[in-house]
């Protein structure tokens, strides 16, 4: 019979734990199925909690149900396959000669509870003792769960043994003492080639910051709508901002919240032309006067209409533009519960695996006069490759971004000028992980305070089982919403090495970045990544980002020199010793991050030779020293700070510089 499954779209919000799923597991539960002997153990922090993805919550409920189904039934056993599931040849053959050598060994074994016919051993293989010429008893180290048999028995083993925690696979390798488990001597179903997957793995961050996976592979974002252009109107807090998220989040380039467009987009978007930069425009005051002429040009647009009203009403009491009353309108509620489906069968398409967004609105802002601050360089910055992404525009010669101005709101600030003494261990956290472009492991030796102050961070030649480098990297245990971020620092020269100091965060990631490569320590490199989405959306795209390159006209590892970031919601600026070097509105070429982010501050060895050149291992170690860190910002205080507290104005960026050795703001 086939069983529908349980699909995490369907989902209210991020998943709780109950009776029958725990959502929340250790690296120590994976370790115990796949033990990593390179991973040198008093590292690791076993126990941090990893939420499952969606689709791992789906997954587990959904064998979870057909146990339940299989303990009430009147089968002794049943065979359970997922969907994906493909017989190799041979199967049934394989099978009848398992199934005749459990019977011969049932009298000494006990029943069978539960038969692997699909797996995937451990790397190394999994621990096991051989039974048969088909059979083997595992004790740990199987993944997948896509083909089995179970018996009633068995279900009803499983059942008493909720809830499951962590992945349904790894959680099942945990019960294997209390259970009568068999698998064949190979895997006998396979995946189908011809479906892609659309699993989401929560462990392989964690594995990441361990150093277990180290490939840098090509991140991104893959999905790019067909239904376009998207417009969308609606009513003064119906959640317009929210839905120009949204459509974001499904890949669409979106411009939202303004009363104008720039002019270059006017004339491209009123002329029919497919040369724009967005293809989604929503909540721009002055389209609305355009909706016949924007039906005439594009006749396969949509069209999306926010409302306050209450859903229960559905669309009764919605007004819609004249020009838009034959026309096929998607109407989204305020209070809609389920406000993905109406907007992906509108526009048919997958939602993401992720809450919709809930924003504040930011209403219709005006468009700012380009800013004629002067920019101090020695020659023009050189723009490097980008990503291919929804949210990074291409180079266009004739495009600027967008300078608007949010709405203002009061945040806790907190301003401080540390020096490096020593380490503030309530304020700084010393690292001890890594990531896939990292070639050396971070390690708290790497970092070191000198008696007159300064933190010194190298980098060494040494053998640590997953890396052969060891790092230094230092960062913030607090998070931050827009502010002005100041180090004095002397960055290394060694080739291959990369002397950082940047604002960062994941799920999703948005990151804001000064970079100095010891290939060319007289330049200095900016950066910024961005993914759309609220706290915990898993976007966490991007490789490249959109990187500048900028002369220094100076050597920045002969003497320490201050490099600042001011990060505000509609502009970053870049300062080098307290002179304007660079700054980015938004859509030029990316969206300005708008969540919070943690400061890092760090030395390692790139495995990227494009990026940073061939490491120059004859050099090591290599050094970087951190003189001083001063920082005043607005706080983020708890996870939902972004939907708590309304984006903050530019002009809430002062550049003055706290640089008291009091703490003001702790």
């Amino acid at each position: 019979m086939h069983f529908p499954a349980c699909d995490a779209s369907s989902f209210a919000g991020s998943p709780k734990a109950d009776d029958e799923v725990d959502p929340i597991y250790t690296l120590r539960d994976q370790l115990f199925v796949e033990p990593q002997p390179s991973v040198l153990p008093h590292r690791l922090d076993l126990d941090r909690p990893i939420p499952m993805s969606w689709q791992e919550v789906a997954v587990a409920r959904s064998h979870v149900a057909v146990w339940r189904q299989i303990a009430t039934g009147e089968d002794a056993y049943a065979l359970v396959l997922e969907d994906d599931a493909c017989f190799d040849l041979g199967f049934g053959r394989y099978v009848d000669r398992t199934w005749h050598e459990l019977a011969r060994g049932r009298n000494r074994t006990g029943p069978l509870d539960l038969l692997y016919l699909s797996y995937k051993e451990v790397i190394g293989g999994a621990p096991k003792f051989l039974l048969s010429p088909s059979v083997f008893r595992p004790v740990r180290g199987l993944w997948y769960l896509s083909g089995y048999v179970l018996s009633r028995e068995g279900a009803q083993k499983l059942i008493r043994m909720l809830p499951c925690q962590g992945p349904v696979d790894l959680w099942i390798n945990h019960q294997f003492d209390a259970l009568e488990v068999r698998a064949t001597r190979r895997s006998l179903i396979s995946q189908r080639s011809d479906w892609d997957s659309a699993n989401s793995y929560s462990i392989l961050p964690a594995l990441t910051r361990i150093g277990v996976l180290d490939c840098e592979g090509q991140s991104l974002f893959q999905n790019r709508p067909q239904q376009k252009p998207v417009f969308a109107f609606g009513e003064e807090g119906s959640g317009l901002t929210s839905l120009a998220m949204a459509l974001s989040m499904l890949g669409y380039r979106c411009c939202s919240d303004l009363q104008n467009l720039p002019e270059e987009e006017w004339v491209q978007l009123l002329s029919g032309s497919s040369d724009r930069v967005f293809d989604a425009y929503v909540n721009i005051g002055a389209l609305m006067e355009t909706v016949a002429t924007l039906r005439e040009r594009y006749p396969e647009a949509k069209f999306i209409v926010t409302t306050s009203k209450d859903a229960a009403m559905k669309d009764k009491g919605v007004s819609l533009p004249d020009e838009l009353s034959d026309a096929e309108v998607a109407v989204l509620h305020l209070n809609a519960v389920d406000k993905w489906k109406t907007v992906c069968e509108h526009l048919r398409c997958a939602p993401p695996i992720s809450n919709f967004p809930e924003v504040a609105d930011l209403g219709q802002r005006p468009l700012l006069d380009e800013d004629t601050r002067e920019i101090s360089a020695v020659t023009p910055p050189s723009e490097q490759r980008r990503d291919m992404s929804p949210w990074v525009i291409e180079p266009r010669p004739m495009w600027r971004g967008i300078r608007a101005c949010s709405p203002a709101s009061i945040v806790s600030r907190v301003a401080f000028d540390d020096r490096f003494e020593s380490i503030d261990s309530e304020r700084w956290l010393v690292r001890d992980d890594t990531f896939p472009g990292n070639l050396g492991l971070f390690r708290p030796a790497n970092v070191a305070c000198r008696d007159e102050g300064g933190a010194v961070l190298s980098v060494r030649r040494e053998r640590l089982g997953v890396r052969d480098f060891s790092a230094g990297s230092i960062s913030s245990r607090d998070r931050f919403l827009y502010g002005r971020f100041e180090t004095t620092l002397q960055a290394s020269k060694v080739p291959g090495v990369i002397t950082g100091f940047f604002l960062h965060r994941d799920s999703p990631r948005q990151e804001i970045d000064v970079e100095i490569v010891g290939k060319r320590s007289d330049c200095l490199m900016v950066n910024v990544f961005y993914n759309p989405g609220t706290e915990g959306a898993r976007f966490d795209y991007g490789y490249r980002g959109a990187p500048t390159t900028i002369c220094l006209g100076f050597d920045a590892s002969e003497l320490p020199h201050r490099f600042a970031i001011e990060w505000g919601p509609d502009e970053i600026r870049w300062f080098v010793d307290d002179q304007l070097v660079h700054k980015r509105v938004n859509w030029a070429p990316t969206p300005i991050p708008q969540l919070p982010m943690s400061l890092h501050v760090n030395l390692w060895p790139s495995r990227s030779r494009e990026l940073a050149g061939r490491l120059a291992q004859r050099q090591l170690p290599a050094t970087a020293e951190v003189k001083s860190i001063a920082i005043e910002a607005n706080l983020a205080t708890s996870p939902n700070y972004d939907s708590e507290h309304p984006i903050a104005p530019n002009n809430s960026i002062q550049r003055t510089v706290v640089r008291a050795a009091a703490d003001a703001g702790r």
